[in-house]
């Protein structure tokens, strides 16, 4: 292939992943607002009309700035890439750091800080402003800057010693460099899994056991019904920044901590807390995450092995907008190449990932329903669409899109028959 077919090729794919995400967009909205001032038959005496407004009208304002924001990123990326904006940064770089590992780092350091002062107004808007909107933010100006803080210098303190091993194996380790690559990486992978709730976590929320005996009760008596050891049942004090309510689980073997929000146990009642753990537990007993970790792995390894072979291609850095340099290094453009590249090329292969993510979820909420109460899920998923302003009326293509989980009304007439 040549340069400039592939330049073709990159716009041609641009324009169309820009053009269906712009389509699917304003199908969301059409749809949304064509079904605002109804509350679906099946939720009508659940869900007031008021909060379904409410939902759809979050809904519109969300989508809205997710269409701003797909036009700028992709006018971000044209610049980065076909009209020279990397190259250009590449040259400056290179003569205030000169050829080596140094300039390398910098130069992703650089389009990772760019990428994200471009961001920066779009998560203040988000924050300050459409969830403030709703009710949603708790969070103060104070506490948003020192989240970015720490983001900072936990992700430097991560990134930067990951991203010096892969370049010096991208360098050093000759034609299966990226074989090693992904070891390294499926061994971050893992390592942080056993470590970011103890560890990492903590810096940004506060932790605390359980203190309900009678839940506590509850939940372990849940847990030993379905054969699930946890090293611990934790409260995290989501409430500080959002009125947002979860519950989750985290690490691996021995280590397994079971982690809900404040705000989700100040809504749900006990027995719906139960459904809603049963679900979670249902991913882990159904070997969910397991398999997601194993399909991550594996898709890690064709794009590094794809990427092994890019590197070496003139036309992959020329076809971007990029001369490759003879006299240094050019594997960390290699990276920032690929990682512009990838989702462009891949955006519409996304519903093959929901599909299998949706078959997990109707899985769990089957496994909740056999080990809990499927009434008592329905009614925690009703409460819970209502309380985080989720529509119960999405556009089906934008959801097979998007969305990891089934539509509300999928959910519910899936477990009345359970």
């Amino acid at each position: 292939m040549d340069s400039q077919t592939f330049s073709y090729l990159f716009a041609a794919f641009l324009l169309a992943t820009l053009t269906v995400k712009l389509w699917l967009s304003v199908r969301q909205l059409r749809h949304v607002l064509a079904h605002r001032d109804a509350v679906p038959e099946q939720f009508a005496e659940k869900i007031p009309l008021a909060a379904h407004q409410k939902a759809a009208d979050y809904t519109v304002d969300k989508t809205r700035l997710k269409i701003v924001m797909l036009v700028v990123n992709a006018v971000m990326l044209v610049g980065f890439t076909l009209l020279g904006g990397l190259q250009w940064l590449s040259v400056q770089l290179i003569e205030l750091a000169g050829p080596g590992m140094l300039y390398q780092i910098a130069l992703l350091v650089a389009v990772m800080l760019i990428s994200s002062v471009v961001d920066l107004p779009f998560d203040y808007y988000k924050q300050f402003t459409l969830e403030e909107k709703f009710g949603f933010n708790k969070m103060s100006r104070s506490l948003f800057f020192s989240d970015l803080l720490k983001n900072t210098v936990v992700g430097a303190a991560i990134g930067l010693p990951l991203v010096w091993v892969t370049l010096t194996l991208m360098e050093k380790a000759g034609e299966l460099w990226w074989l090693y690559a992904w070891v390294l990486w499926c061994g971050f992978q893992v390592l942080m899994l056993g470590f970011y709730q103890t560890v990492v976590a903590p810096l940004f929320n506060k932790f605390t056991p359980l203190q309900d005996d009678s839940l506590r009760a509850r939940i372990e008596g849940l847990m030993q019904r379905v054969g699930f050891a946890s090293k611990g049942l934790f409260v995290m004090d989501g409430s500080r920044r959002s009125a947002h309510g979860n519950a989750y689980f985290s690490g691996f073997g021995a280590a397994k901590r079971i982690v809900f929000f404040d705000t989700l146990l100040s809504r749900l009642a006990p027995n719906e807390i139960e459904a809603v753990l049963a679900h979670e537990l249902g991913h882990f007993k159904l070997h969910h995450v397991i398999k997601r970790i194993g399909v991550m792995f594996i898709l890690s390894l064709g794009f590094l092995a794809l990427l092994g072979f890019l590197k070496n291609q003139l036309w992959f850095y020329q076809g971007l907008g990029v001369t490759p340099m003879f006299n240094a290094s050019n594997d960390a453009m290699a990276l920032i190449l690929f990682m512009f590249a990838l989702p462009v090329f891949s955006f519409l292969l996304s519903p093959l990932t929901s599909i299998s993510s949706r078959k997990h979820e109707f899985e769990a909420d089957a496994f909740a329903a056999k080990h809990s109460s499927s009434q008592d899920l329905i009614s925690a998923l009703v409460k819970l669409y209502e309380d985080n302003a989720s529509t119960l009326t999405p556009d089906p293509l934008h959801s097979a899109f998007y969305d990891s989980h089934p539509p509300a009304s999928l959910r519910v007439e899936r477990l009345l028959t359970q």
